[in-house]
């Protein structure tokens, strides 16, 4: 008679018992894992196009230019999107600089107050007597300088540093700013020491406060612009800034803006790759499957296929007058965006504006801001339809996790009878044995 193993019965038995109700749960289970990872998988893809419309959105203008000047070294310029194509003559008479003046000798006895002033107005006051941070009662160049750069209400606006060349030290102030009003000027007549007071009352300029002038045409005949800095904003849409000046009879230096119609393609581009990107990640997602593949995820999910209409009704609109199909951009059979070049460069030649009317509209009220507002409704952290469905697959799963918990207790329970069973059945098989032992003793001693 094979011998009786209680533990291993048991547990096919109870494994048997919750099998129906276990294999129903595991497919649950793994339905809803796969749900939860498309729902991770859905809002990535909503969040990076959101992200690439958020990037064109912050740009001034789609519609991009581009500037540069004839010479080398003259400077950098850019160009914004309002800036008008042309070409403009330039005559940079002066760079602006900042002032810089040096004291010799800037050793003293502590004591006093040195007063700092600028052309363009304001002082502050610099303590000499409380500079003396060893207490030894004579001030060095360098507590001189710190007092002056920790002076209360100096606020960077003179900047003091101690130089040693040739053997001499020297106390070299310097305007934070450049331009004519950042001229330094230095009142020493409460200074204690009467040999600073005479060397801060002769200081040696090393480099002059002056203001850029840069001529707009001829240098005495064009436009005059002049200001502090070399960095210039006048022509609209246009940022110059100067690094050299240009000497008398020297060629007017040109500036070319022109529109940049490849850095334009690509701000249309980066919203066809985007759109279509999510588009992709739809489809793969609520794809229907057959006979050779299986169905997505949100495959009967009437939602995601309503985004999914909502999106393709929204850029087949028409903002300020203009459509994508207008702009060279059109849409395959399945859904996806590519884009004409050709047609887009003509469409920008003949209405400059094209694409920003488009995308952002008179007041932002273009496709960017009615798109954007849409995908809010699912991207909202606190109220939004993502968030919504994963709170509602969160209960799930945690209706899943009871049932689970509910399984396992049903197969504890029966694990427990069916061990106690058979180990009864174990004791009477080994009783049984015990007996049929003594009875064949006793017939073989007959």
């Amino acid at each position: 008679m094979a011998e009786i193993n209680p533990t291993q019965i048991a547990t096919q038995l109870a494994s048997l018992y919750v099998q129906k109700s276990q294999q129903q749960l595991t497919t649950q289970n793994k339905a809803a894992k796969a749900r939860s990872d498309a729902l991770n998988q859905l809002q990535k893809a909503l969040q990076d196009f959101r992200s690439t419309l958020s990037g064109l959105g912050a740009k001034k203008t789609l519609a991009a230019m581009s500037a540069s000047f004839g010479q080398d070294g003259a400077g950098t310029v850019s160009a914004s999107g309002t800036a008008q194509p042309g070409s403009y003559a330039l005559f940079v008479e002066k760079l602006a600089t900042a002032h810089q003046i040096a004291v010799d000798g800037a050793t003293a006895t502590a004591g006093g107050t040195l007063t700092i002033g600028l052309a363009g107005g304001g002082s502050f006051d610099v303590d000499l007597a409380a500079a003396d941070r060893d207490g030894d009662g004579s001030l060095s160049a360098a507590e001189i300088a710190r007092a002056v750069n920790r002076a209360p209400d100096n606020g960077g606006k003179v900047n003091a540093m101690v130089l040693t060349a040739d053997g001499q030290t020297r106390l070299v102030f310097a305007s934070a700013n450049t331009g004519a009003a950042g001229q330094i000027t230095l009142d020493a007549s409460q200074v204690a020491d009467a040999g600073l007071q005479a060397a801060l009352g002769t200081p040696t300029q090393l480099s002059a406060a002056a203001d850029a002038v840069v001529w707009l045409g001829g240098k005495d005949t064009g436009v005059k612009m002049q200001q502090a800095s070399n960095t210039f904003t006048a022509i609209d849409g246009v940022t110059m800034t100067f690094t050299r000046a240009m000497q008398d009879g020297d060629a007017p230096l040109t500036l070319t803006v022109a529109r940049n119609a490849n850095d334009t393609a690509a701000n249309v581009q980066s919203f066809v790759d985007a759109y279509n990107g999510l588009l992709k990640t739809l489809d793969t997602l609520s794809a229907a499957g057959g006979t050779d593949k299986s169905a997505g995820p949100f495959a009967s999910d009437s939602g995601v296929r309503a985004l999914r209409d909502r999106l393709n009704t929204m850029i087949r609109q028409r903002f300020g007058g203009v459509s994508l199909a207008e702009m060279g951009v059109t849409a395959s059979r399945q859904g996806t965006l590519s884009l004409d070049r050709a047609k887009l460069d003509k469409l920008m030649a003949d209405k400059p504006t094209a694409l920003d009317d488009f995308f952002n509209g008179a007041g932002a009220n273009g496709l960017l801001k009615e798109v954007g507002g849409y995908l809010d409704k699912w991207l909202n952290g606190s109220s939004g339809l993502i968030k919504q469905r994963r709170d509602s697959a969160q209960r799930m799963q945690g209706e899943l996790d009871a049932r689970q918990a509910r399984i396992d207790n049903q197969y504890d329970q029966a694990y427990k009878r069916y061990l106690a069973q058979y180990s009864q059945l174990q004791a009477m098989q080994a009783q049984m044995s015990q007996t049929l032992d003594t009875l064949n003793g006793y017939f073989a001693q007959q």
